[in-house]
């Protein structure tokens, strides 16, 4: 356990410290308009770093030895990352929209043990909701798949 919390908390600084460094390029302080654009993932960054440094503090001073996942809770740990990680494998040829829908279907029908038509309908009013805000309205291009070109995006 001491060695997955280590682990988190140095991940955490390292994400921390990359913003911070991208953020001091872009400018953290007060301009004449308003904040710069680097003043707010500034002080999120801040936060994380924060956080990472509590989390490895915690863990230096831990010294139980037991495993991170034990055999019995691998099963509930893969059934989780299996689906995620099908849903990156498929997103660049399918487009986010259509992954998006597929994974939670498959989520809520597998894990959820949610009705077919339940899990259907959910996922697609989710996608379809997610392409009328993102494209529609906020008008932000999202990775597209083949069923989007098909109906001309």
């Amino acid at each position: 356990m001491r060695t997955a919390d280590l682990t988190t908390a140095l991940i955490l600084i390292a994400g921390g410290a990359l913003v911070i460094w991208d953020s001091l390029r872009l400018g953290i302080g007060w301009g004449t308009d308003g904040p710069q654009s680097g003043f707010f993932p500034f002080w999120l960054a801040v936060l994380v770093l924060a956080a990472g440094a509590g989390i490895a503090r915690q863990a230096m001073r831990r010294v139980e030895r037991r495993p991170f996942v034990g055999a019995g809770k691998l099963r509930p740990v893969l059934q989780t990352l299996l689906p995620a990680v099908g849903y990156v494998v498929l997103m660049p040829w399918l487009g986010l929209y259509v992954a998006s829908a597929l994974y939670m279907a498959v989520y809520m029908r597998w894990l959820g043990r949610y009705p077919f038509i339940v899990a259907v309908a959910v996922s697609l009013g989710f996608a379809v909701a997610a392409f009328v805000i993102f494209e529609t309205w906020f008008l932000v291009p999202m990775p597209k798949g083949p069923l989007e070109a098909w109906l001309g995006y």
